[in-house]
């Protein structure tokens, strides 16, 4: 885990467009379209073309369901800004409930570079 790193639960990679929904600093309702970069049973991150300060309260919704959290940092990187999201106590995502379409487990990857580099068919004969 990184040093920065502050989520204890495992990060899974997706891509997915989610609407993201919060309220102005005069109590208007506002939408925007953002890609979720990753998911944890108790946080997200967003990537979208507008800075949220950090502490606004946000829904994600996606197709039936929505995930409420609250913004923990905004940063700005290259092609967007990112948010980090921390999910509202008793608010957990589920694979039940929502499954991005592209989901990944880094764990996963190294697991299978492990093997690859472990596998007799990668050792060469003396």
């Amino acid at each position: 885990m990184r040093m920065d790193e502050r989520r204890i639960d495992n990060r899974l990679l997706c891509a997915e467009l989610v609407e993201v929904i919060w309220e102005d600093d005069s109590g208007r309702k506002k939408r925007r379209v953002a890609n979720l970069e990753d998911i944890s049973l108790s946080g997200i991150c967003l990537q979208m073309e507008k800075e949220l300060p950090a502490g606004t309260p946000i829904r994600m919704s996606y197709g039936d369901g929505e995930l409420v959290g609250v913004v923990r940092y905004c940063v700005y990187r290259d092609i967007g800004y990112f948010l980090g999201i921390q999910l509202e106590d008793g608010c957990r995502w589920s694979t039940q409930h929502f499954k991005p379409q592209h989901l990944l487990d880094p764990r996963e990857l190294v697991d299978r570079a492990m093997l690859r580099h472990d596998s007799p068919a990668d050792s060469v004969p003396v």
